[in-house]
C-alpha cells in the first residue's frame, strides 16, 4: 500500500529570524513518524527581508522544502490558500513562521485525524496584550454568531489539520474574495478542537495591524450574512410606519386645533436622523456590491512570481 502523505502549509511575510529554526523544530517532528511521508511547503507573500533566500537555502539542503513566491503581497488570506492549493498530501496542516503556534501540537493533530476527524483545529490560550483588540475579538465572535448561518469557532487562526476530502470541497468554492475560517465552517465535516497555549513571538514583528483585523471581519461578515440587508428592510418598513403616524397627526393638529407647531429644531433632527440612516443603508449596499464586483472580476487570489522544488507546470495560480 502507498504510504500516506502529510502536507504542512506555511505562510510567512518578513520572517528571516525564524524560518531557519521552525523548519529544524518542524524536522524533528516529522522525522519521528516512519508511517508518513512528509512536503513542508513555504508560501512566501512577497517578503521584503531576506525570508525568501532563507527558505530557497531549506530547499537546496532539503528536497521535502518546497517554496512558493507570489509577486506581491496579496494579502494575509492569500499565502495561505497560496500553500495549500499546491499541497498534495493526504492531510494538511496549516502553520504559520512566526513561532507562535508550537509544531509540538502537530502531533496531537495527527493523532485525531487517525481517530477519524476529519479537521482537527487549534483553539489557543493567551491573555491579549492589548484589552482593546481582546474585547474587540470577543465582540466580533459574539455578533457573528447572531448575525450569519455558521459557527465561527473562537480562537482560531488557521493552525491545525484537514484530510484531503476538505480541502478538495475548499478548491471546489469558485469565491475569490475568501474567509478561510469561514469557508471551513462552512464545509461542514466531522471536527474536533486542540487547546494550546500560543507563544510570543521571539522574533521579528507581527505585520498585522487593527485595520487587517477590521478587513477580515468585513469578509466574515459580508461573505456570510444577510442580515444587515434585513435589518434596512425591517428598519425602512418600521420608519415608514412611524412617518406616516406622525404625517396624520400632525395634518389633524392643523385642522382640529389650527396652530401649527412651530418645529423647526425637532424637523432638522428628523432631516439629520434620516439622513444618517439613509447614508448607512446605502454603505452597507455599497459593501455587498463591492463584494459581488471583486468576485465578478475573476482575478486571481493570487499570482506566484517563482517556486523551487515542485513542478512549475502543476502550479496552481489562484
Amino acid at each position: 500500500m502507498r504510504q500516506k502523505n502529510i502536507s504542512i502549509c506555511i505562510q510567512s511575510l518578513n520572517e528571516e529570524k525564524n524560518i531557519s529554526l521552525m523548519y529544524h523544530k518542524l524536522k524533528k517532528i516529522i522525522d519521528s513518524f516512519k508511517n508518513y511521508d512528509f512536503e513542508i511547503i513555504f508560501a512566501d507573500n512577497c517578503s521584503t527581508d531576506n525570508t525568501r533566500e532563507e527558505i530557497i537555502k531549506l530547499a537546496k539542503k532539503d528536497k521535502r522544502a518546497i517554496g512558493i513566491f507570489l509577486s506581491r503581497n496579496f494579502g494575509p488570506e492569500a499565502s495561505g490558500h497560496a500553500a495549500l492549493y499546491q499541497a498534495s498530501g493526504d492531510a494538511i496542516i496549516g502553520f504559520g513562521a512566526d513561532m507562535q503556534d508550537p509544531p509540538e501540537v502537530i502531533t496531537k493533530l495527527i493523532k485525531k485525524w487517525e481517530e477519524g476527524y476529519d479537521i482537527v483545529l487549534g483553539t489557543y490560550e493567551r491573555s491579549e496584550k492589548s484589552l482593546f483588540i481582546a474585547l474587540m475579538r470577543k465582540l466580533y465572535y459574539r455578533v457573528s454568531r447572531k448575525m450569519t448561518s455558521i459557527d465561527f469557532p473562537p480562537n482560531t487562526i488557521g493552525f491545525g489539520l484537514f484530510d484531503r476530502k476538505v480541502l478538495n470541497a475548499l478548491i471546489s468554492l469558485p469565491e475569490k474574495n475568501r474567509f478561510g475560517r469561514g469557508l471551513l465552517s462552512w464545509v461542514g465535516f466531522k471536527r474536533a478542537y486542540i487547546p494550546y497555549k500560543r507563544q510570543e513571538r521571539v522574533n521579528g514583528k507581527s505585520s498585522y495591524t487593527f485595520f487587517d483585523y477590521l478587513k477580515h471581519a468585513e469578509r466574515g461578515l459580508f461573505g456570510f450574512s444577510y442580515l444587515p440587508l434585513d435589518l434596512m428592510i425591517y428598519s425602512g418598513f418600521i420608519l415608514v410606519i412611524l412617518s406616516f403616524i406622525f404625517i396624520v397627526g400632525y395634518l389633524y393638529w392643523v385642522i382640529a386645533i389650527g396652530n401649527p407647531i412651530q418645529a423647526s429644531i425637532p424637523l432638522m433632527l428628523a432631516i439629520v436622523f434620516f439622513g444618517g440612516i439613509t447614508l448607512l443603508a446605502i454603505s452597507i449596499l455599497g459593501k455587498y456590491i463591492q463584494v459581488i464586483v471583486e468576485e465578478t472580476k475573476r482575478r486571481p487570489m493570487y499570482i506566484i512570481e517563482d517556486s523551487i522544488n515542485i513542478d512549475k507546470s502543476k502550479l496552481h495560480h489562484g
